[in-house]
């Protein structure tokens, strides 16, 4: 079943307020790229962070047909990076974390805030994989987002911790520390303290 019109042009506002103003281009292009699969982005859960002082909205959850392989030579690598983002919003955590590995050597600011928002979700295999993408190359990009929204920073870690103990506590991580989630949180702030 297709979404009404003005549902696809709610949800395409949604998409351009979750990126920076200098690549709306590349996000309609993406945008114009999903308009064939029957998509819907949560009505009210998402987050407000900053990214160089810009304010953004990024959509908790985005509801998609099963997202397809990029077979389309029609998006670039720019573009493509804007759809491995918004799928990693998606409602499956599975496809969240394929399209993670798919990031996992990137670079790009924008992205970010997008792969920070998984460490305050519940997916222990998702956290693993995080884990590797922060490294000497990204670092500076999490601190500059922390720092950017230090409360934002603070509710993910309670978000995590929260997991941690509905979830992970008993049989395997009886402490804290031990948590892949605590740990990648005490690796970011020792960054922090030292930049």
């Amino acid at each position: 079943m297709r979404l009404p019109k003005d549902s696809f042009e709610i949800n395409k506002r949604k998409l351009l307020n979750a990126f920076p103003k200098d690549i709306k281009s590349d996000v309609k292009v993406v945008i114009d790229y999903l308009s064939d699969k029957n998509f819907d982005i949560h009505p009210t859960a998402q987050q407000e962070v900053i990214l160089n002082g810009e304010h953004l909205i990024i959509p908790s959850r985005v509801y998609f047909d099963k997202p397809t392989d990029f077979k389309s030579d029609d998006l670039t690598k720019q573009q493509k990076k804007i759809l491995n983002c918004i799928y990693l919003r998606h409602h499956n955590g599975f496809v969240r974390q394929r399209q993670l590995k798919e990031l996992k050597d990137n670079t790009e600011y924008f992205v970010i805030p997008f792969i920070f928002q998984l460490l305050g979700e519940y997916v222990i295999e998702i956290l693993y994989d995080i884990d590797e993408h922060i490294n000497e190359r990204t670092i500076n990009n999490y601190v500059k987002f922390i720092r950017e929204n230090e409360r934002y920073w603070q509710q993910t870690e309670s978000r995590m911790i929260s997991y941690w103990n509905e979830y992970y506590r008993y049989p395997n991580f009886k402490r804290l520390n031990d948590y892949i989630g605590k740990r990648i949180f005490d690796m970011i702030s020792q960054w922090v303290e030292v930049r």
